[in-house]
């Protein structure tokens, strides 16, 4: 067994909870440039002092609407500054955030509203509002529903108007660093999320114990463009964080015009999941070998990386190597960090495996990636290379505060301030992951090096991470497949890949009737008509099905008919008849590589 405890370089008070370094900042630095908006002429700032004003007149309006200390009000919308300007002013009123993924399906919308027991949910779209009202009925706790782009945030401002800003200075102050501050809601195995409960002291210890490591990063004067969903903890934890160290941060969800809006607002630091930096790379080689370029732009990619590697050997590049980084820097590097907005020097990456390479080539290129590792009921952040102790190829060492330990299984055991106070009404969920001594079970495998380091090395449990770091729960897309009569059994994969894709088994004993119905041959076999277009209209029908209980992005977006079934005697069922999926993913290798391209 390893164990290794890094003492804390920061501790939360009694009397301190997340809304502090808003009215802090109003104060040491009124005209300091918070946030930013954009319009139609550029982004425009939102001072320190301006959005204390924001967050005090939405606050009174939720208090003159009757949200109450300890009240759970929900969150459903992209990324966007209101998300911010409504979280802090729910925190203001002693009440509590429950975000919700505005790409999450009818079913997990209702569950989430009722299993929080929310009075109030602030919806962004008038789509939104429809998915809500549909089952209103269902949660009669639900007392208010605001849709933010129908002027809630200013009707609620006006209804609090004739309240003093010293209601909520008094509200503010009812909650304490152990009270909860938002409830998360994480896949489970059964498909049903489960609600992490973080408290003002987890999320406020985790970031005031990293930001001290990464003061290159966060500091007065660095910006950064957050466009991850704030409901995952990982983009939340950025954001307190921007608060806290009083950085510019703007907001957008636009994906597919990231490369025009990076451009624009010209951040000095990203935060990011894997599948984006993999975008940028890709999209850089692919259009350097249209051009008739591939050879240039790969030799400039091995000297990059080279050049990355060299940086963690004794004595460095030497003269040959960073004559060459220079010549690529003018020709090659400097071009991919405009991509990135021009400023940007340094990124951080988490949700899923980076890879050694991506990481040596794009420090090589000048944009450092600070890979860190952690999950929801950790509010999340563990462990991360940090300015001044990075070893690519591991996610860093733990966080000042955190102690991790090596269970004899190779299970990463958590302690420490940032670890949730249990999952919202499940004692027995929180008892399977909390043991005596106060460990939190992470289900996932890895290891400590001689220096304190961290390598994530696999996952005991079933959760999917995509490489776009969307936890996915195979579970209930699996049952809702196998429900369908035609389909034996599926297994769900996509774990560090693009998209979730599905393995499906077709049952022996429903296709002599489905080849008679479809006027198919008797007796011909699976093997033989994997791709007929009415066999794959039908279990794209059961896919279509199994789709409509998660989000898009947790959603099958491809799948693959086997030849045969899956059977205990080949070694790919348990008695229980339980698919052995380690088993199932070494056999169908190249199934799954088929399905993506590799």
């Amino acid at each position: 067994m390893q164990e290794l405890t890094v003492p804390p370089v920061a501790t939360v008070g009694e009397a301190v909870n997340l809304t502090d370094p808003v009215w802090d900042n109003a104060v040491a630095a009124p005209d300091a440039a918070q946030f930013c908006l954009p319009t139609e002429s550029g982004w425009r700032d939102v001072s320190c002092a301006q959005f204390h004003r924001e967050v005090v007149a939405l606050a009174k309006g939720l208090i003159a609407a009757g949200i109450e200390p300890g009240d759970r009000v929900a969150l459903m919308s992209k990324t966007r500054y209101e998300w911010t300007l409504i979280d802090y002013a729910i925190w203001s009123t002693g009440a509590v955030t429950v975000p919700i993924y505005e790409t999450s399906s009818s079913e997990q919308v209702e569950w989430i509203l009722s299993d929080s027991g929310a009075v109030a949910a602030f919806v962004e779209t008038e789509g939104h509002e429809t998915c809500v009202a549909g089952f209103r009925e269902r949660v009669p706790g639900l007392r208010h529903l605001w849709r933010i782009e129908g002027g809630a945030i200013d009707k609620l401002v006006a209804g609090g108007d004739a309240l003093e800003d010293a209601e909520v200075d008094r509200r503010r102050h009812s909650a304490g660093p152990d009270d909860l501050a938002t409830i998360i809601y994480t896949s489970g195995t059964t498909g049903r999320p489960k609600g992490c409960e973080l408290t003002h002291r987890n999320l406020y210890s985790d970031i005031a114990n990293a930001i001290p490591g990464l003061d290159a990063l966060f500091h007065e004067g660095s910006s950064t463009l957050l466009f991850l969903p704030l409901a995952h903890s990982f983009a939340r934890l950025i954001q307190i964080g921007v608060v806290y160290a009083r950085c510019r941060m703007g907001h957008t969800s636009d994906v597919k015009n990231l490369v025009a809006d990076l451009n624009a607002f010209k951040p000095t630091f990203l935060l990011s999941v894997p599948r984006v930096f993999e975008k940028f790379y890709s999209t850089a080689k692919q259009r350097a070998h249209a051009d008739g370029k591939g050879g240039f732009f790969d030799r400039a990619e091995q000297v990059a990386v080279a050049y990355s590697e060299a940086l963690d050997a004794s004595g460095g590049p030497g003269l040959t190597l960073r004559l060459k980084h220079r010549l690529f820097d003018k020709l090659v590097y400097g071009k991919l960090r405009a991509a990135m907005g021009g400023a940007c020097h340094s990124a951080i990456s988490g949700g899923a495996p980076l890879g050694d390479r991506l990481a040596h080539f794009f420090r090589g290129v000048g944009v450092t990636i600070y890979e860190g590792y952690g999950l929801t009921e950790t509010s999340p952040a563990v462990a991360v290379n940090l300015q001044n102790a990075i070893r690519i190829g591991t996610v860093g060492r733990p966080l000042p505060g955190v102690t991790v330990r090596i269970a004899d299984d190779g299970e990463i055991l958590i302690k420490g301030d940032l670890v949730f106070r249990g999952y919202w009404q499940n004692a027995e969920a929180t008892a399977e992951v909390r043991d005596r001594d106060g460990f939190f079970h992470s289900g996932d495998l890895g290891e400590l090096d001689a220096d304190g380091f961290l390598k994530i090395t696999g996952r005991k449990k079933e959760i999917i991470v995509t490489a776009g770091g969307k936890n996915v729960a195979p579970a209930v897309l699996e049952d809702r497949l196998r429900a369908h009569p035609l389909i034996s059994q599926a297994m769900v994969v996509g774990d560090r890949r693009p998209f979730i894709a599905a393995l499906i088994t077709i049952d022996e004993e429903a296709w002599p009737k489905w080849l008679e119905s479809h006027d198919r041959a008797a007796g011909t076999p699976i093997a033989d008509l994997r791709e007929d277009e009415a066999l794959r209209g039908e279990i794209q029908q059961a896919v279509d099905h199994a789709n409509e209980a998660v989000s898009r992005a947790e959603g099958i977006r491809a799948f693959r008919v086997l030849p045969r079934d899956w059977t205990e005697e080949n070694g790919e069922m348990t008695p229980t008849l339980k698919v052995k999926r380690n088993v199932v993913l070494d056999g169908c290798a190249s199934e799954i590589a088929a399905i993506y391209g590799s």
